[in-house]
């Protein structure tokens, strides 16, 4: 992304390798968790466009400097994983109320939409590295694998990421996550139906 790579030409200057920043998106994603498990939702959200930032700026630190390895694509996947995993954790162990607050069910419901939201965020990328490893897509274009999931699925992690944001920032963060955990998992049953039809 060429508006990132102002940005990435610092990191390349400071000898900064993509696994490290990688690691370091990590530790925001991580700042993030904890904030938002002691609701600080409006820190927690910077924190995770720190993360997010970081994240995208890995990619064009290795394209800049001919960096791509196996271990660092793998390694972006794994560091992404914890991210989006423990960042809705956070939520969840804050015990902010999300469904409680609108209607009369136990504050386990609570927990239960978050643990919801985990499972379609994870499961809707997960879909991706399951299709690259049984039907072997391998070319890369522009340091990513070009596969036949590209386009499809309408609420991926770059949405999950925003709807957390602006979720933190405006104090709907409850809202956030439901809306997280029906559209998340909508996205993965799209990705599924159009590889069933596409594979079958």
């Amino acid at each position: 992304m060429k508006y990132l790579e102002p940005v990435a030409g610092i990191f390349v200057r400071c000898h900064i390798t993509p696994n490290q920043i990688s690691v370091l998106s990590l530790l925001a994603g991580i700042a993030c968790a904890i904030l938002f498990f002691e609701r600080q939702f409006l820190w927690g959200s910077l924190a995770l466009f720190l993360s997010a930032i970081l994240d995208l700026v890995d990619g064009s630190v290795a394209r800049m400097t001919d960096r791509h390895t196996r271990f660092g694509a793998v390694f972006d996947w794994i560091v992404d994983k914890y991210v989006d995993a423990l960042v809705l954790l956070g939520i969840g162990l804050s015990g902010t109320a999300i469904i409680s607050q609108y209607v009369a069910v136990p504050v386990i419901s609570d927990f239960a939409i978050v643990a919801f939201a985990i499972i379609g965020s994870l499961m809707n990328t997960f879909i991706k590295p399951v299709v690259y490893a049984e039907i072997g897509y391998r070319e890369k274009v522009e340091g990513k694998i070009d596969d036949p999931l590209e386009g499809v699925g309408f609420f991926g992690r770059p949405e999950t990421f925003l709807v957390l944001i602006l979720g933190g920032v405006s104090g709907f963060i409850g809202i956030a996550v439901i809306i997280i955990a029906v559209c998340t998992n909508l996205s993965a049953i799209q990705r599924i139906v159009y590889l069933y039809q596409t594979l079958s």
